[in-house]
């Protein structure tokens, strides 16, 4: 099981291979939001999202001999880019197992780093038998997008990040929200918060139809959602909880937040607009939940912006809107 100990392993071999991002700030954000706001830009991590410190984390970790056989994932986009460029600095071959129907730069990107694509019809295809075939098939070590501690570990490492950040700032009492889709990213900050921010309250943010995770935490057993697809919010859609998360996720964080659509758009165009980032809507959830949300937060807001590999189709959008 994931600990501080492991959270702090990882930030050791991530050390000279991640980025450190920041922790930016607009007052017209703090305008909208009635409170302070503080935005923590995994968009800016290299591929674009958070994915790449739980990827780094996962394969660095392998024994040598193990790791040369290459490695296999199964994502959407974030996860399949972290994993293919990992595997890439690493010297070793990836296979990505991707939805026929994710965005077309997260397929294009991962290609871009080497990875062999498969792609899969998510409606009707089993993407864990296929990962299982392939995996047995050519000896190839599996990294799971989430429910695996050593993804966790690499993923809590931005949780030792907002604590040191937030410290520097003068910051001992914050909500800290996070795009939350199978839980790995805010069970590894959770965990690392707990240990170095205590007075920090975590919540998972989600988008409406697809709250799974708000769901699980208020009844006290995992949910599942209706539909697998069909949102602009694809980076953090997942079927369930993972079984590894929730345990974290009951313990350590707070009550959900659901954001529409309409919402996360609405972020990333701020997000752009105020603080020069660009934001894909799934990793723009926490934001637009710090806008628009307010009500039961607290007079400081951490939210982090995941991911930033959105379609240029989508951000014209998101830009569309915030200029009307």
């Amino acid at each position: 099981m994931t600990d501080i100990a492991m959270i702090e392993s990882a930030r050791a071999r991530l050390a000279g291979h991640v980025r450190r991002t920041p922790l930016l700030s607009s007052p017209f954000l703090d305008e909208i939001a009635g409170r302070r706001i503080f935005v923590k830009p995994e968009c800016l991590q290299h591929t674009g999202s958070f994915k790449f410190r739980g990827a780094w984390s996962a394969i660095s970790a392998l024994e040598p001999d193990v790791r040369a056989r290459g490695v296999i994932a199964f994502s959407s986009g974030n996860h399949a880019q972290g994993v293919a460029l990992a595997a890439k600095l690493h010297g070793i071959s990836s296979v990505i197992i991707m939805p026929a129907d994710a965005p077309r730069i997260k397929i294009e990107n991962t290609r871009a780093y080497g990875a062999e694509v498969v792609l899969y019809d998510r409606a009707n295809e089993d993407r864990d038998e296929i990962g299982a075939r392939l995996s047995a098939e050519r000896g190839l070590t599996l990294v799971k997008p989430f429910d695996e501690p050593l993804v966790i570990a690499g993923q809590g490492t931005a949780g030792l990040e907002i604590a040191e950040q937030a410290a520097e700032l003068g910051i001992d009492k914050a909500d800290v929200l996070v795009p939350t889709g199978g839980g790995g990213f805010i069970s590894g900050v959770s965990l690392a918060l707990e240990a170095k921010a205590p007075g920090f309250t975590v919540h998972p943010c989600e988008p409406q139809g697809f709250d799974d995770v708000t769901r699980s935490l208020k009844s006290g057993r995992i949910e599942r959602n209706d539909r697998q697809s069909g949102s602009l919010c694809d980076a953090i859609i997942t079927p369930q909880p993972g079984n590894i998360t929730f345990p974290i996720m009951s313990k350590l964080c707070g009550p959900g937040v659901v954001v529409t659509e309409d919402e996360a758009l609405k972020a990333v165009g701020l997000a752009f607009s105020r603080l020069k980032i660009v934001v894909e809507p799934g990793g723009a959830v926490a934001l637009a939940a710090a806008l628009f949300h307010g009500e039961g937060l607290g007079d400081t807001v951490i939210a982090v912006c995941s991911g930033g590999n959105i379609d240029p189709d989508v951000f014209r959008m998101a830009l569309d809107q915030q200029a009307a």
